[in-house]
């Protein structure tokens, strides 16, 4: 059975198989992801998580990122609601599919903070959600049959709780059927008026992939043919796969990306390219008469308007940063793109609203060639006077191309986490993830209790 030779590779997988580059990679993605999780703390989706956590309560035993305990697969909803709140977290691309690897992180924190957890014990299951979602990506799509990028996420969120909870290979095995059979989601998600639940729909899958591995850890038992058997994963789903998990490494983390703004991961080198086309030559909002994006295909259905709905329709968050029309306008007009962007008075503002209508996107056969190798995009600007000005990008700073640096790194954490921390509390955090080798997930989060809100 699949299930137990991917068991198997999680049960064998050590800190010892992870390259020095894979490690300090996972390390980097920590530190990202803390930060977005930080930021996102006055979320109003998030409070209302947090509401709900007060109101019900439950067993103390996983710390909360700003104060209070829960049950695990509480703190995973609410700490992975936290990192994926604000669209800001590292990305994959596959050729089919996209998907957002650290959002286990708050899965195997929550676990790991009940099983005193090592930094190298941590993360090895962290390498291990990162290798299971993207080659399930890779080989897996499911976007085209109309189901979400959770849906591979289910099977890295079992598989890196049990690790993180330690669990032998027959429940593990167990875990991956259970969480696997039960978190099929529709991509619906992501398309037309956007919700809630577009930040959300991950940490649920964190939430139910977390209560399937404490299920199996009590001997509850799962489908042991999700994968190849009659009407499942591949049957109803996927399609015919294979990925032999026998000779699979530890290293997918080195191939994942960085977002540099605040917007969705296919946006990135067009906002790049808009901010030093303004930067060079100067005009303004007022002066453009319209603006042409060519962009690969996947950009295009995704947020240009293609065949996940008219994204010049904007009224919310959600529907903002999945917008290249406003994520494009708002880097002209503010020069960057990052949470304040996405406030409402700033999404209602009758300038961005204006500018969003000139954008035009298309999706050039070029370019789509190129993609995921690269992240191809030309804009043109065509001016009231007749000028015009255009640039063509291939990536941007954070690609795996021009990977970005622990000191940016760390400017993007305390930019995103200093309204909610001392500076004291900034440094112990970015030492205590450089440094996880000698720490635990319970160092970390004792720092993590720490985090206030700003009000």
């Amino acid at each position: 059975m699949i299930v137990h030779e991917l068991s198997e590779f999680i049960a064998k997988s050590s800190f010892d198989h992870l390259s020095e580059q894979a490690k300090e990679q996972l390390k980097i993605r920590l530190l990202d992801s803390l930060g977005t999780a930080i930021g996102a703390i006055e979320g109003p989706p998030v409070m209302g998580i947090r509401r709900m956590l007060d109101d019900f309560g439950g067993s103390e035993q996983s710390t909360l990122i700003g104060g209070g305990k829960t049950t695990p697969d509480r703190a995973a909803l609410y700490n992975s609601a936290l990192v994926r709140y604000l669209d800001f977290n590292d990305s994959y691309l596959a050729k089919g599919e996209t998907c957002h690897p650290s959002d286990n992180i708050g899965s195997i924190l929550a676990a790991g903070e009940t099983t005193d957890l090592n930094g190298k014990e941590f993360l090895t299951a962290l390498g291990v959600a990162y290798q299971v979602q993207c080659r399930l990506s890779d080989e897996a799509p499911v976007r085209d049959k109309g189901f979400d990028h959770t849906t591979q996420g289910a099977y890295a969120v079992a598989a890196s709780v049990s690790k993180a909870l330690g669990l032998d290979e027959e429940k593990t095995a167990n875990a991956i059927a259970i969480s696997g059979t039960a978190l099929n989601a529709l991509r619906v998600t992501r398309t037309g008026a956007l919700s809630n639940w577009k930040g959300l729909a991950y940490p649920h899958t964190a939430f139910g992939g977390t209560h399937a591995a404490l299920l199996a850890k009590y001997g509850i038992t799962g489908p042991p043919a999700v994968f190849e058997g009659n009407k499942g994963f591949m049957d109803s789903i996927a399609g015919e796969f294979s990925i032999d998990w026998s000779s699979e490494d530890l290293e997918r983390v080195t191939d994942t990306i960085i977002k540099k703004y605040n917007a969705e991961i296919h946006s990135q080198s067009s906002i790049e390219g808009m901010i030093e086309l303004k930067k060079k030559y100067g005009f303004t909002a007022d002066e453009v008469e319209d603006i042409n994006i060519e962009i690969f295909d996947v950009a295009y259905h995704i947020i240009g308007g293609g065949e996940e709905g008219d994204k010049t329709i904007v009224r919310a968050k959600e529907e903002a940063d999945h917008s290249l029309q406003y994520m494009v306008s708002a880097a002209l007009l503010d020069g960057q793109v990052m949470p304040e962007q996405y406030e409402k008075d700033r999404i209602e503002a009758d300038d961005i609203q204006s500018l969003l209508q000139k954008v035009k996107v298309s999706p050039k056969q070029e370019y789509s060639d190129r993609f995921p190798d690269e992240m191809p995009t030309k804009l043109t600007v065509h001016l009231k006077n007749g000028e015009t000005h255009s640039i063509e990008k291939r990536d941007y700073e954070g690609f795996h191309t021009r990977p970005m640096s622990w000191d940016t790194i760390i400017q993007k954490f305390e930019g995103l986490a200093e309204p909610y921390t001392s500076k004291e509390l900034r440094n112990q955090i970015v030492e205590t993830v450089k440094n996880f080798e000698q720490h635990s997930v319970s160092d970390l989060m004792e720092l993590l209790i720490k985090v206030k809100l700003e009000s």
